[in-house]
């Protein structure tokens, strides 16, 4: 996925095919040891085609995938009730007696 991403940032900077060297050269300034062969093989797939197109299509694919990404929605109960655990919590905290942090302690 990362090689992916560095491919896109490029392609959105103005290079309509970036090469090996420019993808791994993102993911260096980006801190990611890169492997050439994975890159190479990316490059060498996408060569001559027009990345926007790509999207698009890998858009409109997932689109027709529209059963499967509402699945988890309907499960949407179990992360309400998460995120009331975690604002109990947080209230406990609230809780906690401080003292002696600014040297009051008598």
């Amino acid at each position: 996925m990362k090689y992916i991403a560095a491919y896109a940032l490029l392609v959105l900077g103005g290079k309509a095919e970036p090469s090996v060297a420019d993808v791994e050269k993102v993911l260096k300034e980006a801190g990611i040891k890169s492997e050439t062969d994975h890159a190479e093989r990316l490059v060498s797939s996408l060569k001559g085609k027009a990345f926007h197109e790509l999207v698009a299509s890998g858009k409109s694919k997932m689109s027709s995938m529209g059963s499967v990404v509402s699945a988890p929605a309907a499960g949407g109960a179990a992360p309400a009730k998460a995120a009331a655990v975690v604002e109990e919590k947080k209230e406990e905290e609230a809780d906690v007696d401080m003292g002696g942090l600014f040297g009051d302690d008598y």
